[in-house]
């Protein structure tokens, strides 16, 4: 598959080498193509994904990952280019300054702005209710964690599903694009938890059936 990610810190940079060790095609936009934080992280990868800036990344891709911080969202999107029909998978929170809450929320969404900034795009909120060190390895004796998923289209969250089911996530398709209004609180949750409660990065939400 191939895959372009936009932002190349924990979250991008975690899940664009893991897609690149299975063999997708992962190209990381940057700012800087040869800058040396953007060659280390290649050679993270073994030199499998590659860099570009953001325009031609996204024009070599069929989905785009959306990982940098929420301030810098709407400027990579207006840099992106023409990402109508992309699979745009938003990985991001819109979390207030200081981690002092959320700075969008309630009656509607940091996925559901970005899909009107992105018009044609097929938004799935995606990767932002758990910490990057359980994207590098989801399994835990309990079982796998549960990656909650949402979006407005069928066939680009079934793509989305079977990338981060390869990660060895459990998926849970959570409903249309407007769930992200709770999809994102959850991640604020667990962000307290990680941190302000001081139980680690180690966790993980798990949907559990019977």
């Amino acid at each position: 598959m191939k895959i372009s990610v936009i932002g190349m810190g924990n979250v991008g940079g975690t899940l664009g080498t893991r897609w690149a060790s299975m063999n997708h095609d992962v190209v990381f936009g940057v700012r800087e193509p040869t800058s040396p934080k953007v060659k280390s992280l290649l050679k993270l990868t073994e030199n499998r994904a590659r860099a570009a800036s953001v325009p031609d990344a996204v024009a070599s891709s069929d989905v785009v990952v959306l990982a940098t911080p929420w301030g810098a969202v709407r400027d990579a999107i207006a840099v992106a280019g023409d990402l109508r029909g992309k699979v745009l998978v938003d990985c991001t929170n819109p979390i207030a300054e200081n981690l002092t809450g959320l700075a969008v929320g309630t009656t509607t969404s940091a996925g559901e702005q970005i899909a009107r900034w992105a018009p044609g795009a097929r938004v799935v909120k995606a990767f932002n209710t758990t910490g990057s060190s359980n994207m590098a390895n989801p399994r835990y004796k309990e079982g796998n964690v549960t990656m909650f998923i949402c979006g407005d289209d069928a066939e680009a969250k079934a793509t989305v599903s079977t990338l981060a089911e390869a990660l060895g996530f459990d998926v849970c398709d959570s409903g249309p694009l407007r769930v992200a209004r709770y999809l994102e609180p959850l991640a604020m949750a667990w962000i307290q938890l990680a941190y302000a409660q001081g139980l680690g990065r180690d966790i993980a939400f798990r949907l559990i059936r019977r």
